[in-house]
């Protein structure tokens, strides 16, 4: 498919509230595709529509066990605490600690509209509150207890 620029802080697209997907089709389908090659293509773990310029509730992950694909992504049960260095694609040279829940439960669509209920914990946790973060207008740098420029 296509390998799209990744927009940055201070581009308003990442402060809006994404808007939800009312019905799967085709735009929606190469929108996954090209979601999934611009994360692969960065050597990321996920990537939300809004970090390619797109305003709509769609999220790709991928943290070692293949590509995870959520429409429309809603947490259904967070539960308790764990603190990890966050960073993102949007804000590169800088991470920060962030505390997330350790174990989630997710609800949403798959490519096909069909409901899918996705249970993790560790990093595929962190990555899926982080992105649906996105949706919402909500970076990581918002709930980092400290930050820290990688870059030196």
């Amino acid at each position: 498919m296509a390998v799209y620029r990744i927009v940055e802080l201070g581009d308003p697209v990442l402060r809006e509230k994404a808007r939800p997907v009312p019905e799967i089709n085709s735009s929606i389908l190469k929108l996954l595709d090209n979601l999934a090659d611009t994360l692969y293509a960065a050597k990321g773990v996920g990537l939300a529509a809004p970090q390619i310029g797109v305003s709509k509730r769609v999220i790709v992950i991928d943290c070692g066990e293949g590509l995870l694909e959520v429409i429309n992504p809603e947490a259904v049960s967070l539960k308790g605490e764990d603190t990890c260095t966050e960073g993102c694609l949007s804000i590169p040279g800088v991470v920060g600690e962030v505390k997330r829940a350790a174990q989630v439960v997710f609800s949403g669509l798959n490519r096909k509209g069909e409901g899918i209920r996705i249970t993790a914990s560790g990093q595929a946790a962190r990555a899926l509150q982080h992105e649906t973060d996105h949706l919402d207008g909500i970076l990581f740098i918002d709930k980092a207890s400290k930050l820290i420029d990688s870059d030196s």
